[in-house]
C-alpha cells in the first residue's frame, strides 16, 4: 500500500475490502445467469422457472450494493423473463 497518512490507509484497506465484495457478487450474478441459460437450452423448463425468483434477488442485491447500476439490473431482468417466456409459449 503506498499510502501515507493515516486516513489514506484506512481508505486503501476500505477499497480492498469493497473490491473483494463486489468481485464475489459480481460473480455470483454471472455465474447463476449462465446456469440458468444453460436450463433453458437444456429444456429443463421447470428448473429454470422455479430459479427466476431466486436469479432477479441475487441481481437486485447486485444493483442496491452499488455493483451495477439500475437500469443494467433491469435489462438484465427483462431479458432473462423473456427469454424464459418464450420457450414456455413454444412448448
Amino acid at each position: 500500500i503506498m499510502a501515507n497518512h493515516k486516513s489514506a490507509l484506512k481508505r486503501a484497506r476500505q477499497n480492498a475490502k469493497r473490491r473483494l465484495r463486489n468481485r464475489n457478487l459480481k460473480s455470483t450474478y454471472k455465474s447463476e445467469i449462465k446456469s440458468f441459460i444453460t436450463l433453458i437450452n437444456e429444456n429443463k423448463i421447470d428448473e429454470a422457472k422455479t430459479s427466476l425468483p431466486h436469479l432477479h434477488k441475487t441481481i437486485d442485491k447486485a444493483q442496491t450494493k452499488g455493483v451495477m447500476p439500475k437500469n443494467t439490473a433491469s435489462r438484465y431482468k427483462s431479458n432473462l423473463t423473456i427469454r424464459l417466456n418464450r420457450v414456455l409459449s413454444q412448448a
